[in-house]
């Protein structure tokens, strides 16, 4: 499984592939651009919450 990236990788603007809360049991993968990091630590296990763009709302679990 790839590594999830730390808040320090994630910058506006950054093309990601996040999960959204409905999708955690699927894993469905929804990519956009980053408009806010939502999450204040440096790191999360499930991944920096993010929204994107489009107004997407979701962990991040790889940069694109």
């Amino acid at each position: 499984m790839d590594v999830i990236p730390s808040r320090d990788k994630i910058k506006i603007g950054t093309r990601v592939a996040i999960v959204q809360k409905q999708d955690q049991m699927s894993g469905s993968l929804t990519e956009g651009i980053v408009k806010r990091i939502l999450t204040s630590s440096s790191f999360h296990p499930h991944g920096i919450k993010v929204e994107l763009e489009n107004g997407k709302i979701g962990r991040v679990q790889k940069i694109s």
